[in-house]
């Protein structure tokens, strides 16, 4: 049964990430997996538990890396670049749950909703952090930590979208070239 729920979500994610949670029915999924929708019934309770599974999964990925990230005695460049590696990580093994996360969290309900936004927050907040501290110590250019949490989150949150359509880069290119890129336009150069 664990195995038919897990085919469940997979098909549910990719069709979240293609149409949308919205215009997703049980009936859809269904139909996709060459089953009843009544027989659905029998592995999950409904959409809203394909959701906050889906969303949950991955949420909980990048909480505990970004914890063991925060947790380590790194220089925060080094801590930068493990966030990045495990974004592109977590987008290329989670890539419909990272659609249905970007797209489709605010469907969520009650404490689900409410976890997810924590999750979120407490992420972003150890992000701005570690570039805080990469400013203070001379180690990232003076600009504002905002601005530089945002060009980042910006790209790694897109990044499923642009390596489907580029062809799904190798994963090891793709570190290499997004922390060059990306930590090269914040450090100062000497």
């Amino acid at each position: 049964m664990k195995n038919r729920k897990k085919e469940i979500l997979k098909v549910a994610a990719y069709l979240f990430k293609e149409k949308g949670f919205s215009a997703v029915s049980m009936r859809d999924i269904a139909k996709a997996m060459d089953m009843k929708a009544a027989s659905l019934y029998n592995h999950i309770s409904g959409k809203q538990e394909i959701l906050s599974t889906l969303i949950l999964e991955v949420a909980a990925a990048f909480t505990s890396q970004m914890d063991m990230i925060t947790s380590e005695t790194l220089p925060p460049l080094k801590k930068i670049e493990k966030v990045i590696e495990i974004h592109i990580d977590i987008t290329v093994n989670y890539s419909e749950n990272i659609a249905t996360l970007n797209n489709d969290w605010v469907h969520l309900e009650g404490d689900d909703l409410k976890k997810v936004v924590k999750m979120r927050e407490d992420y972003e907040e150890n992000f701005r952090g570690i570039i805080k501290e990469g400013i203070s110590q001379g180690a990232i250019k003076q600009q504002h930590p905002e601005v530089i949490l945002f060009s980042i989150l910006s790209t790694l949150r897109t990044l499923y979208l642009w390596n489907e359509k580029r062809g799904k880069m190798d994963v090891n290119i793709l570190k290499k070239d997004m922390v060059s890129v990306l930590l090269n336009g914040i450090c100062i150069s000497n």
